[in-house]
């Protein structure tokens, strides 16, 4: 039986007079693609942001492989597992695309602040091992080429690519990714099914927010729909599809007759 990697229970947050989260439960298990869904401002990206330790929830219980766990700031989210990326790209813009995965791979460092003052050994050897595993990354990420090149000159479908390796850098166990095809061609996107596929083969388990329905429903294991901060369907994504009520709120009726996910593109 697959371990259970992250569980939220009644997650509530509310901005004002608006109540954002409300009541929301997942449970996501190892090595699953774990689909997000909902119209816009459903509360995907505010369930992202409490997750992450970015906005504090009003309530609610996490639990992050078996053990209680709750989101504070980021740094601290990172070092216990969970990575993610932005629905609008957040790179360093200035720095080379090798130094922006390096910098993902500092949280698990060991080298302190006199270490890297002093230039000591311990603080050369781990920044050598940082730079090899960032460009081993990069490589498998598919980016390679772009190591020594400044992140806002690369392609825009590889600075999404890119912000996915440096997330990759903290190590996570479970990765979260904003939209990641928004922006994207058709072959990019085909590119980025791909690359989940081997991020998933390589024991990473996968929360994803995505707005192209046929990419969701191609690749996730699971779905959970949001609207108006409520879950209102949750299972498999051929299940999902049919349900009355995601069909009024989100697919809209073209999708009554959706194909079941194995026959998705």
């Amino acid at each position: 039986m697959a371990e259970c990697v992250l569980r939220a229970r009644s997650v509530n947050k509310r901005f004002g007079g608006l109540q954002a989260l409300s009541g929301v439960e997942i449970q996501i298990d190892e090595g699953q693609i774990y689909g997000l869904i909902g119209p816009n401002g459903a509360g995907k990206t505010t369930f992202f942001n409490v997750l992450t330790g970015l906005v504090t929830p009003d309530s609610g219980t996490f639990e992050l492989c078996g053990h209680p766990y709750w989101p504070t700031d980021a740094h601290r989210v990172a070092k216990s597992g969970i990575a993610r990326t932005f629905q609008n790209i957040r790179l360093f813009p200035d720095m080379t695309a090798l130094e922006n995965v390096m910098v993902g791979r500092h949280v698990r460092t060991h080298a302190n602040a006199l270490d890297a003052v002093l230039r000591t050994r311990r603080a050369r050897t781990e920044e050598a091992a940082i730079r090899r595993s960032a460009q081993e990354l990069i490589d498998d990420i598919g980016i390679g080429r772009y190591a020594g090149h400044l992140a806002r000159t690369l392609p825009y479908g590889d600075q999404r690519r890119l912000e996915i390796a440096r997330a990759l850098a903290t190590e996570p166990r479970l990765l979260a990714l904003d939209e990641p095809a928004a922006g994207m061609n058709a072959t990019e996107k085909i590119a980025l099914r791909e690359l989940l596929g081997r991020i998933r083969e390589r024991g990473i388990t996968i929360l994803l927010i995505e707005h192209d329905v046929k990419l969701v429903m191609g690749l996730c294991d699971c779905v959970t729909v949001l609207d108006y901060g409520k879950v209102i369907a949750m299972g498999t994504p051929a299940k999902v599809q049919c349900d009355p009520e995601v069909i009024e709120a989100y697919l809209g009726r073209a999708h009554t007759a959706a194909a079941p996910r194995q026959d998705a593109a």
